[in-house]
């Protein structure tokens, strides 16, 4: 209220003013310009002065306002080609969050003709395409998306290889990888994703050469690179003992070549001593693996050593049960390393000495194995109340195992 009463106030005073200065002297104003002439008081020459701005702004007005609106109105106009364009690259990316392939793919090719960078949209149609199993369209945007985008080869590439491993083409993957790897060498995204493609083939190879460079790139952290390099090497081990199968004389040799290639520290890993001893047994040379897990347990224990060592029969059953006994010092209560036990007096031929070792593992451990080991050695004793009792647990054991599945009523 009081600011519309100064304003008020200040309106008065300046017209006041404004008549006093007319009324004192009305000026004159002259314009002379070749044959032109124009006389008129300063006051008059002010008015038509403001006239002309005034009409000067409000023919720009009028102009902005109908360019505006044909704008709005004109269906292929500027503006509302671009409204177009965001609609349905909102509308595609909608679909393919959702899944509607079809549709995605209709929306995002058309968002991606008319923009500047249509990388993303490019891909997202690929993506759709091959959900559809629309390969070869899928194949063609992430051409067109190369050919209007070839600074993007690297992304372009990196999701022609992700596409390419899920259709059930590793080969072709593995190709295009490699060579990403060739022109961008030490790429994170690159080697992690060549990476995990050799992991699901099974190319121990080329995990193998492919290990130093995910060391040297930080790709992995430090446990996951030395649980990957373990998980390789169980790998490579496992297939040059497939490898050396009826072979013959020799048999153990792509296994040995592949074991000489780790490393001391490698050697000693329970991991990958239990692969190696487990392919020297599936080829035939169970003395070599008892030596093997023998040299092994001695700087390392480990129940799943314990274990193997116990299932296998070396050059000297005795020396072998005397090197388990060994063992029995610093773990008296290993269940398995009893169950171990008690298979080796067997191999000695030491019944009752194999008995109290099975009845002493079941005290820590109820086992289904070692139920199955003391009830067929009291089979063989005579013993066959006790023996049905054990197997019955075992099978007991087992049953809790097993999966809850229907199965029929008894009669």
């Amino acid at each position: 209220m009081i600011r519309a009463i100064l304003l008020l106030l200040l309106v008065v005073a300046t017209t006041t003013l404004l008549g006093l200065a007319i009324a004192e002297h009305s000026g004159y104003v002259l314009i002379a310009w070749k044959s032109f002439r124009y006389e008129s008081s300063l006051w008059v020459f002010l008015l038509l002065a403001t006239l002309v701005w005034l009409l000067v702004w409000g023919v720009r007005w009028l102009w902005r306002l109908f360019v505006a609106s044909g704008g709005l109105l004109n269906p292929w106009s500027r503006r509302n080609h671009g409204k177009r364009q965001q609609l349905a690259a909102d509308k595609g990316l909608l679909d393919l969050a959702e899944g509607r392939w079809e549709r995605a793919v209709r929306h995002l090719q058309q968002a991606a003709e008319g923009e500047r960078q249509p990388l993303m949209h490019y891909l997202g149609a690929a993506r759709a395409a091959q959900q559809l199993g629309n390969y070869e369209q899928s194949d063609s945007f992430l051409e067109r998306a190369l050919q209007r985008q070839p600074q993007a080869e690297l992304a372009i590439a990196l999701t022609h290889a992700e596409l390419q491993q899920a259709r059930g083409e590793s080969a072709a993957a593995q190709e295009t990888l490699q060579v990403m790897r060739q022109r961008h060498p030490r790429h994170r995204q690159v080697l992690r994703q060549l990476q995990s493609l050799l992991l699901a083939r099974a190319d121990w190879s080329a995990l193998l050469d492919l290990l130093p460079e995910l060391r040297k790139g930080q790709v992995l952290g430090g446990e996951d690179l030395a649980t990957l390099e373990r998980q390789v090497w169980q790998g490579r081990l496992l297939a040059a003992g497939q490898a050396g199968l009826n072979q013959g004389e020799a048999a153990l040799q792509p296994l040995t070549a592949a074991w000489q290639q780790l490393s001391s520290t490698q050697r000693s890993e329970p991991e990958l001593l239990l692969a190696y001893a487990g392919q020297l047994q599936q080829l035939g040379a169970p003395e070599e693996a008892e030596e093997v897990l023998r040299k092994g347990l001695k700087q390392a224990y480990d129940s799943r050593l314990v274990r193997l060592y116990g299932l296998l029969r070396g050059r000297d059953p005795a020396r072998q049960l005397q090197a388990a006994e060994a063992l029995l010092k610093q773990h008296p209560q290993d269940p398995v390393l009893l169950l171990s036990l008690g298979r080796l007096c067997l191999q000695n031929s030491l019944w009752g000495k194999a008995r109290e070792y099975f009845e002493i593992s079941l005290e820590f451990s109820r086992s289904a194995e070692t139920c199955a080991e003391l009830a067929r050695l009291l089979a063989h004793l005579g013993e066959l109340e006790k023996s049905n009792q054990l197997f019955q647990e075992g099978l007991g054991l087992l049953d809790q195992q097993l999966p809850n599945l229907p199965l029929p009523t008894r009669v």
